[in-house]
């Protein structure tokens, strides 16, 4: 329906509001879209202008309340009445031209997704900069911002600037040793349950802790400041922290000797057997790697003949991993150790003593997860990586 008012003698058209109702559903909607926090502040507007008109009110009113424009309130008003909540988003723009192709976007990230050497640029790993300057040297593009290569290699998740060490499982009876001591941690041995009367030890030796005294004194946190501490410092020694940990009683022995080996080894281990409850249970077991200190069947004959009831239990070479002391020994670095600012070595040997007290007091068992059944699934997953990447070795040297 059209209105007509007066200027002076014309008579100009005036178009009538859309007149406005809400359903139950949409009239919730829209309160929460106007009183919500988390609304955009567009969309909380727009929802305002639909329930004053839901109110019978006019355009000019509404404009007034809201001190939006009045073209802005008749756009909105109009949206709804066509479209209902749906015509309240914003419609869908096409947007600046896309400046590069899909293919140079594709060339670009297999490029991220190669090592540097491969392709003879004398970098260790991709940066953004690299990579954009490498884009324009191979012609795949005339010019391209590092930004622009940020944002593609983020919508893959590419991070070719990261790296992480990792080591292949070499061992070939690594299911067998691992298999052992996962089953040790489940309170197994060949299939058998532990009994009361037996127990599983963790040991490690941790190497050259050092004395490194500080040159000026370390300055402790205040606010929206951290600890500081001297980069200048004087040697003082290093000592050897040897611990064994009870895996399922989660209690420390440790000991510190001048260095590592045979002697100081079997000095914690005589530490540990010559105590109760182990000097008189059925087996002690011990889970170490394969160091100098107790390496081989010497190691295993060397402890079984000071200690009958004792077994010795190897970890899979470079497998340090399966050994549950070394996450104790994690736990030393970052609560004892770091950031390494000791008068002398006493003052290491206090401290460390003093910490397994403290640890003791509370400690309680790591919650292991790794089961043989996930170790199982791992060698599966190896299996099948080796298996696809020696198709895709013999398919490039057959090309």
């Amino acid at each position: 329906m059209i209105h007509f008012f007066s200027i002076g003698p014309h008579l100009m058209p005036v178009a009538l509001a859309r007149p406005i109702s809400l359903t139950a559903a949409e009239g919730k909607r829209l309160k929460k879209m106007a009183q919500g926090h988390k609304t955009e502040y567009r969309l909380r507007l727009r929802a305002q202008i639909i329930r004053h008109a839901a109110r019978g009110r006019c355009n000019a009113r509404i404009a007034r309340e809201t001190g939006l424009h009045l073209d802005t309130v008749r756009t909105w008003r109009s949206r709804f009445a066509e479209h209902g909540l749906p015509g309240l988003s914003d419609r869908k723009r096409t947007g600046r031209p896309p400046s590069f192709t899909a293919l140079q976007v594709a060339e670009t990230k297999a490029l991220a997704c190669q090592l540097p050497a491969e392709t003879g640029t004398p970098l260790s790993r991709w940066s953004c900069p690299e990579l954009a300057r490498e884009v324009v040297a191979r012609a795949i593009a005339g010019s391209v911002s590092v930004s622009t290569v940020r944002r593609w290699l983020a919508d893959d998740a590419l991070k070719p600037w990261q790296y992480r060490s990792w080591i292949f499982i070499r061992d070939p009876d690594f299911r067998a040793k691992a298999g052992r001591i996962m089953d040790l941690y489940a309170r197994t041995w060949g299939e058998v349950p532990l009994g009361e009367d037996e127990y599983v030890i963790s040991a490690d030796e941790k190497t050259s802790i050092q004395a490194r005294c500080r040159c000026h004194p370390t300055l402790a946190p205040g606010q929206a400041r951290a600890m500081r501490v001297n980069h200048e410092y004087d040697r003082g020694g290093a000592l050897a922290y040897l611990a064994a940990y009870d895996v399922h009683q989660a209690k420390v022995f440790g000991r510190t000797e001048p260095t590592t080996g045979i002697v100081p080894f079997m000095n914690l281990v005589a530490q540990v057997m010559s105590q109760e409850p182990y000097a008189s249970a059925k087996r002690v077991f011990w889970i170490v790697d394969n160091g100098s200190s107790h390496r081989g069947q010497k190691a295993i004959d060397r402890l079984t003949k000071a200690f009958p009831n004792a077994v010795m239990v190897h970890t899979p070479v470079h497998a340090s991993w399966t050994n549950q002391i070394e996450i104790f020994f994690s736990i030393v670095q970052r609560k004892v150790v770091s950031p390494n600012d000791f008068t002398d070595l006493d003052e290491i040997r206090d401290r460390l003593r003093a910490f397994e007290n403290r640890y003791n007091a509370t400690a309680q068992p790591f919650q292991w997860k790794f089961t043989t059944s996930d170790l199982d699934d791992l060698l599966a997953r190896l299996d099948r990586h080796t298996a696809d990447h020696q198709t895709e070795s013999s398919t490039a040297l057959a090309a």
